[in-house]
């Protein structure tokens, strides 16, 4: 229709990156696609940390369940949600700041989602390849010990950016017609022909990438997720970090 709707419809998660180093100029521009996103009530919560250090992000692919990715990509940075700066200038004007609602944890990290997506957006325009990291928080605690993040700051997830080495098939999305609801909340939408029909497209889908190695559908992969509870430990750590405490 228009490059920018072929652009974000085109959107691919790359793992295999070139050693073509992205430049410092191209960088900025990203980070500031990046700032333009909306921001809940101006909070600007978000905070990135850039991994240049070697042996650290050797140690993050480790942290990260071994996604070498981490390693290879021309850039790994880490997207924070970051409150923490906010209480700074509420103190410095001699207040008492609270910022452990759990509203205020949604805001900033839905500020993070935002931030980074204009990145990612702005990153293909320019002929990167990108790839969400949400392992970081596998070890969150980690993590935030060796990037020195302080309380009300805590990783959301990493983000590979690179030149492509790869060039994967795009991965098949739910119908519209299962996710659009006119009015009220359809729940048979995701029961009927529609459904069943995705399912068998990403069933073909995963056997093409993986060379018949991988048999399942979509309903399938959920129903596995279902079955255990993922990074259990969040709740807790978040606390510790000043968020959800009200």
């Amino acid at each position: 229709m228009n490059p920018t709707i072929d652009l974000l419809q085109a959107h691919r998660s790359i793992r295999r990156f070139t050693d073509k180093p992205i430049s410092g100029e191209l960088l900025e521009h990203i980070l500031l696609a990046g700032q333009a996103a909306a921001t809940s009530s101006f909070i600007q919560a978000t905070s990135v940390v850039r991994v240049l250090d070697n042996t650290a992000r050797t140690e993050l692919v480790e942290l990260t369940g071994g996604q070498k990715y981490v390693a290879s990509a021309a850039e790994f940075l880490v997207l924070c949600a970051d409150l923490q700066r906010n209480n700074q200038q509420v103190a410095a004007q001699g207040e008492d700041a609270n910022f452990g609602w759990t509203e205020q944890f949604i805001t900033a990290t839905v500020d993070v989602a935002l931030f980074a997506q204009n990145m990612v957006i702005a990153a293909q325009s320019a002929g990167l390849g990108i790839c969400y990291i949400g392992g970081i928080r596998n070890n969150p605690d980690r993590v935030s010990d060796m990037l020195g993040l302080p309380e009300l700051v805590y990783p959301v997830f990493g983000l590979c950016l690179g030149y492509p080495d790869q060039d994967p098939e795009k991965k098949p999305r739910l119908p519209l017609s299962v996710i659009v609801h006119e009015n009220q909340y359809q729940a048979s939408a995701a029961t009927g022909e529609a459904m069943q029909e995705y399912n068998t497209v990403v069933k073909d889908y995963y056997q093409r990438r993986s060379s018949g190695k991988l048999d399942f559908s979509w309903s399938e992969q959920m129903l596995k997720q279902s079955r255990s509870q993922s990074r259990p430990f969040m709740q807790e750590f978040l606390q510790k970090r000043g968020f959800l405490r009200q």
